[in-house]
């Protein structure tokens, strides 16, 4: 009684006692398997054979000896690695050959590592400094100056304007008078308190006002109404013997006849147009 056969797939030579592969539950002898289904190298282009591990990455198959950077050979075999243009790369390689360089360490910078970019340069997270404090700056607010860096405290401490008034620094909208700055709104009149940025006002002694506290506080007040009579305002006045009237104002006390223009006479302190003069 024979014994039952057991032969390769494609070339029917018996497997009996010899090394064989199965694929898909059928069988075949290593030769055959190997002409048939090896995938070929893409380092050495030599089939990958039954003995050795075949290795792949995105449809492409390597010899495990044959995975390995394409610039310092060094085996990739579960190690990190990037690919380019078709070429296998450690990361070291692909980091000097192709990653951003620190701005201030001039070492690369590495794939997937915090870094900090700002105007086409790259910065470690590390090597981003305070110019004045030397203290990574981080996520934290920075003042570009002079091609350096600050972070806001310094840069306040050492470079902005102090407001005159309340002696904090001015970052943003400030205002400034005679040489002096301002926050906006610190600039107030010195009378009322009401802010002054992009409102007309004068001075006195060095002091701001808004037009209504200097006229009330030093213009001449009008014989006529009592109310302060400004020129800052653009209204037209007469004067007579030290004493003003606004235009409009300077009348005839008895017939209220508009005087501008016209002859008039005074009787002890009263203005009188000529025909009331005469009366008297």
């Amino acid at each position: 009684m024979s014994s039952e056969r057991f032969d390769c797939h494609y070339c029917k030579d018996s497997l009996l006692g010899k090394k064989y592969v199965l694929k898909d539950d059928i069988q075949y002898c290593t030769k055959c398997y190997e002409n048939l289904f090896s995938n070929c190298c893409e380092e050495c282009s030599v089939p990958i054979g039954c003995d050795c591990k075949d290795l792949s990455y995105k449809d492409r198959h390597w010899h495990e000896p044959c995975f390995k950077c394409a610039k310092c050979g060094r085996s990739l075999v579960e190690k990190p690695f990037a690919v380019k243009d078709e070429l296998l790369l450690c990361t070291e390689c692909y980091s000097n050959e192709y990653s951003s360089k620190c701005y201030t360490c001039k070492k690369p910078i590495q794939p997937g590592s915090r870094k900090m970019e700002y105007k086409g340069n790259s910065w470690h997270e590390t090597c981003f400094l305070c110019h004045r404090c030397q203290q990574p700056i981080g996520t934290k607010s920075f003042i570009p100056k002079d091609n350096s860096y600050y972070c806001v405290p310094c840069y306040e401490k050492q470079f902005a304007y102090q407001c005159c008034t309340c002696k904090k620094a001015i970052t943003t909208g400030g205002v400034t008078y005679h040489d002096k700055p301002w926050h906006r709104e610190c600039f107030l009149c010195i009378g009322c308190k009401k802010q002054l940025a992009g409102q007309r006002f004068t001075s006195r002694d060095n002091y701001p006002y808004c037009l209504e506290c200097f006229s009330n506080l030093y213009a001449k007040k009008c014989v006529g109404c009592t109310k302060p009579i400004t020129s800052l305002a653009g209204a037209k006045y007469i004067s007579f013997e030290e004493r003003q009237w606004h235009s409009e104002c300077f009348t005839c006390v008895q017939c209220a006849v508009s005087l501008v223009g016209r002859g008039f006479l005074t009787h002890r302190d009263d203005v009188l147009c000529t025909d009331c003069g005469r009366e008297k």
